[in-house]
């Protein structure tokens, strides 16, 4: 196993809660990274939280995140460390923060967990949904490739340290997640 993971979230019958998706498909057809593993994880958020206990180092998750700015906004988050969740979850409907709640009950996250989110502009009617992303987010996806191979690289110079925040990123951190 690679020591670190980037994991696209979300889900591609909503409209742009499918950029997470989006974003480790480019990464994939782009060249591959040395000692990374690109996967997308969907809506499979059971899955992603064993992934996470799995002895990463780190992990870069990629997901829609509101914070009421302008869709296409792009964030680079540092999440709390999580307490154990206090109630029962769906395995369909949990966010990145259940999902780190969750691997400290399977046996802790890995050392390093980093979020880039992105703010979506529609996710499609609520009963219907909406496959494809806004314009805004699709054009949101290349850099949101490369603001992860950047923080990627910038830890691996930091032998694991934190990545540092990019200076023409925005931090959120009071975002809402609801992909997995």
């Amino acid at each position: 196993m690679n020591p670190v993971l980037v994991a696209g979230i979300g889900n591609i019958f909503h409209g742009d809660d499918g950029f997470g998706v989006a974003v480790v498909q480019h990464m994939a057809e782009a060249r591959p990274l040395e000692g990374v593993d690109v996967v997308d994880f969907g809506i499979r958020g059971l899955d992603l939280a064993f992934a996470l206990t799995g002895g990463y180092r780190l992990a870069v998750l990629i997901d829609t995140v509101q914070c009421g700015d302008v869709p296409g906004t792009l964030y680079l988050i540092e999440p709390e460390p999580a307490d154990p969740l206090e109630e029962g979850i769906s395995p369909h409907q949990i966010d990145p923060t259940q999902v780190l709640r969750l691997t400290r009950i399977l046996g802790g996250p890995c050392a390093e967990v980093l979020l880039i989110g992105c703010e979506p502009a529609s996710f499609g009617p609520p009963d219907l949904g909406r496959i494809g992303l806004s314009e805004e987010v699709a054009a949101a996806v290349e850099s949101a490739a490369k603001m992860a191979i950047a923080a990627i690289d910038d830890w691996n110079r930091n032998n694991g340290s934190p990545a540092e925040a990019p200076q023409t990123n925005r931090l959120c951190n009071e975002g809402h997640h609801d992909s997995l």
